[in-house]
């Protein structure tokens, strides 16, 4: 055997060591996120067994003694911003009512007027 044909055969064993290599780092990197995937699993289960149990049956809310709870409808209208006595004088939070609407005087609904109907694009003949 010549010297060139030592070194071919010298470069093939130092390649198939690298290819070696190669296959145990994958496979060691492979066990590596099979163990990572079993430990969160793991982790996981532990989680949920220290968490309390769903309620029961009687702990499930109940319907109040008088039924059910019935929607209430009423009609609205803007509350409006106080006026200050002068100019110079600043409203603060607490001179203003809680809400941007109060209950109105009139509690009767809107109803539908002949020749006020529809909205626009309807096909109705709209406002005369």
């Amino acid at each position: 055997m010549n010297t060139a044909e030592a070194a071919a055969d010298a470069g093939q064993v130092l390649a198939a060591s690298g290819d070696v290599r190669n296959v145990a780092a994958a496979f060691a990197g492979g066990l590596i996120v099979v163990a990572l995937l079993i430990w969160a699993v793991r982790l996981g289960m532990r989680a949920k067994d220290a968490e309390s149990p769903p309620p029961g049956p009687e702990e499930h809310p109940r319907l109040p003694e008088t039924g059910p709870v019935r929607e209430e409808r009423e009609m609205r209208e803007a509350n409006e911003v106080p006026h200050t006595h002068d100019e110079s004088e600043r409203l603060n939070p607490h001179n203003l009512a809680a809400s941007g609407t109060k209950r109105g005087h009139d509690q009767t609904r809107p109803r539908w007027a002949p020749g006020n109907s529809g909205s626009f694009g309807s096909g109705g003949s709209g406002r005369k």
